[in-house]
């Protein structure tokens, strides 16, 4: 490696430890020298998704949450419930890095011709571990970012835009003919409905406020319902009459809205039908891939009999789809990188200031079309 590339630098940390406290600090842990097919980034962005909240703060409270330690070393602790300790029993006092995805400059390149080409090149890489000042990954987990965009652009290249695509994807691979998004106003949520404008797929968007209505609207949504409006389940059965949506993908998880959407749904499906106590042999699915809400799922009568809900996750809906419909998802993705797949971010901070208790609590709301960045470089 160069000389300017430091013996060890600054990483995020985040510990459940044994006494049922959450700690998030600041660690100089060693720099990684890369073997044959390795880089090393100099991290230059990395968005905070609600997947990486998930290891950051658990099921902490951050009520109690308190800020000690120095200007350059902040640390911030937080009580976490005795219930919810059971559910971290498996990384409790293990000090694990935090960022699942983010972009940089190469700086160091393993001996390969692949990790060789991408010496001094701006990239975006997939792996955990982003919230610090470097990270090695394997060639095989980065994409060049095209000339022109910067490591802004590419910070969010994989988690969004691929969950995104994995959508209408998931819906042909299971013969369904249109989609139901919750939360959908969402940074992901405005990438899908461009995805499925381009691509001609029916997509019923719920959001919760008029706002988020208007931000749909002004990129071309057609199907718009609003959960917090006294008409909503007619609004929303009427959508997917028209739509013919059976497939649902709920970023909420807890309370009623899964339900909801399976019940409209069956609503819609026996319109005109002959009258089956076992209701509408059309089969429904909503998919769970987010818990924005951390109640627990509620699954009413009048759903029928011919429905699923399940978890959803990015990672198995990758391995599932094989090298070659990765790679055809990741071409897209730099190819439309500056329109669908463009993040809009609430604000910009350094890995000090993401261990600030407000700016924590700020990023923390999981606000709709709000999205933090870190630049470990600040």
């Amino acid at each position: 490696m160069a000389n300017t590339i430091p013996d060890s630098a600054i990483q995020l940390r985040s510990e459940v430890k044994s006494s049922g406290e959450l700690e998030l600090s600041l660690v100089e842990m060693p720099v990684p020298t890369p073997g044959e097919n390795d880089i090393l980034i100099r991290v230059e962005a990395t968005p905070i998704n609600p997947s990486d909240l998930g290891l950051l703060v658990g099921a902490a409270d951050l009520s109690t949450a308190v800020q000690s330690g120095t200007a350059d070393r902040p640390v911030i602790t937080a009580k976490v419930p005795a219930p919810a300790m059971r559910a971290m029993k498996a990384r409790v006092d293990q000090s694990l890095p935090v960022g699942n995805e983010g972009a940089g400059t190469v700086v160091a390149a393993g001996s390969s011709d692949a990790a060789q080409a991408l010496m001094g090149k701006l990239v975006t890489g997939l792996g955990g571990e982003f919230y610090g000042e470097y990270r090695m990954l394997n060639v095989a987990q980065v994409m060049e970012l095209p000339e022109g965009a910067t490591a802004r652009d590419g910070a969010s290249c994989f988690v969004n835009p691929l969950t995104a695509l994995s959508f209408p994807e998931t819906m042909r691979m299971e013969g369904h003919k249109g989609l139901v998004h919750t939360a959908a106003a969402s940074n992901l949520g405005q990438m899908l409905n461009k995805i499925c404008i381009a691509d001609g797929v029916p997509l019923v968007n719920i959001v919760r406020k008029p706002e988020q209505e208007q931000i749909l609207r002004d990129i071309g949504a057609k199907y718009i319902v609003n959960s917090s409006s006294d008409s909503f389940m007619q609004d929303l059965i009427a959508a997917l009459a028209e739509t013919k949506a059976t497939l649902g993908f709920d970023a909420i998880g807890g309370g009623p809205l899964t339900g909801q959407i399976l019940t409209a749904m069956e609503a819609a499906a026996n319109m005109g039908a002959e009258y089956s106590r076992y209701g509408s042999a059309q089969h429904k699915q909503v998919y769970v891939y987010g818990r924005l809400d951390m109640s627990p799922t509620i699954i009413p009568p009048g759903v029928g009999m011919a429905w699923g809900t399940g978890g959803y996750l990015l990672t198995y809906f990758l391995q599932k789809i094989g090298a070659e419909g990765r790679a055809k998802l990741r071409k897209r993705v730099m190819d439309e990188l500056k329109t669908t797949f463009a993040s809009h971010y609430t604000d910009e901070i350094s890995l000090k200031e993401a261990l600030n208790l407000d700016t924590l609590k700020s990023y923390n709301a999981k606000r709709t079309g709000e999205k933090f960045l870190i630049n470990p470089t600040l």
